[in-house]
């Protein structure tokens, strides 16, 4: 099967290097999108021989991810890892994500960051950002019936037929693109499982300040009403409808 690694990148230059040396070799594929950048990681990826591509205006975070996709769809992944490139994640747990798709367990696969509260903060995970991802984590799994360990990881696997199985086009260009997909996922009833992997916040490392962080959390909870909603039969909601509906 044909493993494409994305890479959606924002001023990933000092970082890129740290990512692309822990890849796993058997990747069929690396492929980067440069969200606008404003340091050097467009020209970095070009030295490196990666296949890059560069947004002339910055898009944002879900609406890198959509040009990664597609690149990863038109160059005929199986297997599309979304990985961020600022070494954030450990992408070496990346051929174990591969392997569950590989073997029919898991159609979706997540980096888990939380496997305890002391490795996760002991990482550098602000004290709040661990208290809202649990907050957010449990009311995720309450309502979807799912048992992740951790709903707002940036390290993802996906078989191609959940791309092809989800409106996620129609997503977020921010950050609640990631909290959109899964739910779509998970109303498809695409099979969801995650694996343990290290924390690691550092001064490189991209993350939202606390404004931009409750702005999410508020629209995690608005995008999780809206699938309870969807589900009931109160609301149909194109985002949760298969792509060949109307």
């Amino acid at each position: 099967m044909k493993t494409v690694a994305v890479l959606p990148a924002y001023n990933a230059e000092k970082t890129l290097e740290l990512t692309l040396g822990a890849l796993p070799r058997d990747i069929s594929e690396v492929i980067l999108v440069d969200d606008a950048s404003t340091d050097g990681t467009f020209a970095l990826a070009r030295k490196l021989g990666l296949k890059a591509s560069r947004h002339e205006k910055n898009t944002g975070y879900g609406g890198n991810q959509k040009t990664c996709y597609e690149m990863a769809l038109e160059a005929g992944a199986d297997i599309v890892i979304m990985i961020h490139p600022d070494y954030q994640y450990d992408p070496r747990v990346a051929p174990v994500m591969v392997k569950l798709i590989e073997l029919g367990v898991c159609d979706f696969m997540l980096g888990n960051r939380i496997r305890t509260r002391r490795e996760a903060i002991g990482g550098g995970m602000p004290l709040y950002k661990y208290l809202a991802n649990r907050g957010l984590t449990f009311a995720e799994n309450l309502v979807t019936g799912q048992n992740l360990g951790e709903w707002h990881s940036g390290l993802r696997a996906y078989s191609r037929k959940v791309l092809e199985g989800v409106r996620w086009r129609e997503n977020s260009d921010d950050f609640l693109f990631d909290t959109q997909f899964l739910l779509q996922a998970a109303n498809a009833g695409f099979r969801i499982g995650d694996i343990p992997v290290p924390t690691k916040y550092f001064e490189e490392a991209s993350s939202i300040n606390f404004r931009r962080s409750v702005q999410y959390g508020m629209g995690t909870l608005a995008a999780l009403a809206a699938y309870r909603l969807h589900r009931s039969g109160l609301w149909k909601n194109r985002l949760f409808t298969p792509p060949d509906a109307a």
